[in-house]
């Protein structure tokens, strides 16, 4: 893993978001680390005193999307309201995130394969953490009668996968506000648990 001062420092910032414009574009496997530095004018050899590798960089990219994405989910989380507003919320924010964030949240979502069997393990955690937010408003609002879906982890499934696909495609003619997007994720979330 990258040093906490190699990955903090401005270079390894600039680093980590030329790559992230080149594996969006081209994926991780179209992608060298050749490419990633001439985006910068820099040498290819620039980025080892912050990266040892590709896929080191790919981890810190991942890391850096799911930690981010799942302080927005828990942050848009109000324990003490309506488990409908609280899905409402948590929906939006994870929208717009994937909205606001297209370019990381394409790599972060679809680029995994690229990372090494330990350090997939290090991100699956926090993947499961952010499901479990949702899951654990659908089952709250189940149990509240405030919801009524057949299967949790089918609607949960449902829903996540509704949000991660904004990245594919936004933004699009049609839409190019993340907060707009973002509401309309969120009724039709609200619709799908009624």
């Amino acid at each position: 893993m990258a040093s906490d001062r190699s990955a903090d420092s401005a270079a390894a910032e600039r680093i980590r978001r030329a790559a992230i414009e080149a594996f969006a574009e081209s994926g991780y496997g179209g992608s060298s680390t050749r490419q990633i530095t001439k985006r910068l004018n820099m040498s290819a050899t620039a980025m080892y005193p912050h990266y040892r590798s590709k896929e080191e960089l790919l981890y810190a990219i991942a890391l850096e999307g799911h930690s981010s994405l799942l302080s927005a989910l828990e942050s848009a989380d109000s324990p003490e309201a309506s488990c409908t507003q609280r899905l409402r919320s948590v929906v939006a924010a994870f929208a717009s995130w994937h909205a606001e964030n297209h370019k990381q949240a394409r790599v972060v979502q679809y680029e995994l394969h690229g990372l090494s069997p330990l350090h997939y393990r290090a991100i699956a955690p926090l993947r499961h953490r952010v499901t479990d937010v949702i899951s654990a408003i659908v089952a709250d609002g189940v149990a509240a009668g405030e919801f009524h879906v057949d299967s949790v982890d089918e609607i949960v499934m449902a829903i996540s996968s509704l949000c991660v696909d904004v990245c594919r495609w936004f933004p699009s003619r049609q839409h190019r506000d993340a907060h707009k997007l973002g509401e309309v994720y969120a009724r039709v979330a609200e619709r799908m648990v009624r």
